[in-house]
This record gives structure tokens, sequence and C-alpha cells, in this order.
């Protein structure tokens, strides 16, 4: 379970010089409004929310577990969970809100969908999700990926929770990408 001193290290000060502002520099304000733009525009096909998370890097905490107490991977996805809650991304009536959440770091991304959502769709087609998203995010295309994850993520609640006709989605969470 122990990574190397070197592996540790390295991600260590990887995370610790990312700067303060590299989520607002990853995503600018004028992506940013693209971004929520899309999220606005799918959430006028079905009832679910859709919330996007850019975090620069993770806390010293979580640092220190990766590698030494549990996998880089399950750090990661316990951070986005962290972020699911924080955010109230499960506070939805139809409990099929999902979250996006890129970490700038380790250029990954992570898809954490309510329990709604998850009745219908398998975590293997998420991670199947998240395998093609890698991709783009490894060469530093945050807008295509996070826009391929908004694509994948709305057609997939278009598909399981669609709005009828004369229906309207409420929004229920803020629409906005959040800058961790």
């Amino acid at each position: 379970m122990r990574e190397s001193m070197m592996t540790h290290g390295a991600r260590w000060w990887r995370h610790r010089w990312m700067p303060e502002h590299a989520a607002e520099r990853a995503v600018p304000p004028a992506m940013a409004e693209q971004l929520q733009a899309r999220v606005n525009a799918s959430e006028t096909r079905h009832s679910g929310e859709i919330v996007l998370c850019v975090e620069a890097a993770l806390p010293n905490r979580d640092l220190w577990r990766a590698g030494r107490e549990a996998p880089l991977p399950a750090v990661i996805r316990e951070r986005a969970l962290s972020w699911f809650g924080k955010l109230r991304v499960w506070d939805t009536e139809h409990n099929n809100g999902v979250l996006i959440y890129l970490l700038l770091a380790e250029r990954c991304v992570e898809i954490v969908a309510d329990r709604g959502i998850s009745r219908h769709v398998p975590d293997a087609h998420w991670q199947a999700a998240v395998q093609a998203l890698g991709q783009h995010l490894q060469t530093g295309d945050f807008d295509t990926g996070l826009t391929q994850a908004l694509q994948e993520v709305s057609a997939l609640l278009v598909q399981h929770f669609p709005l009828q006709a004369g229906e309207a989605n409420p929004n229920e969470l803020c629409n906005r990408v959040v800058w961790a």
C-alpha cells in the first residue's frame, strides 16, 4: 500500500506548489460562463442538477493519506464525495444531482451521482466516462474535458429524468462553476 518516498514527495510538492488561483486559471471566468450556460441549457431538458467543481490541489491531510493509508484514486474519490456533500448536490427533490469534480494537481476527474440517477446508471458506466475524459485532462484541455463530461451527464439525465411537456426544472442548485 505504501508508495515510494520519491513518488509521495513528488506528489506532495506538485500539490503544495500549485498556485492559489490555479483553478481560476485552468477554468477562467469566460470558460466558466460558457460552462454555466451549458449547465443552464442542459437543465431545461431534465429534472436533474449538475454541479461543476474545480479544485487546485488536495489539502495536506488527504495528501498524507494518499499512497500511505489509501490509494490515491480512493483519496480523490473521497474528496469528491466530500464536495458532493458540502455543495449539497445530494439535496434535490428527485435525488438526481451529479457532481463533476476536477482535481488539477492530478489532472483527474470524478463523477459523483446521487442515488436517484445511480439506480439507473451503473458505476461502471460512470468510470468509463471518467476514463474517456481523462485523455483531455492529461493534455490540459480542461474546456473539452469538462464539456464532454457535462454532455455525458446531461444525456443520462435526459434519458432517465426527462422533463415532460410544459414542465420546468426548478433549478435547485447553483449552476456556476465552483472554484475550490
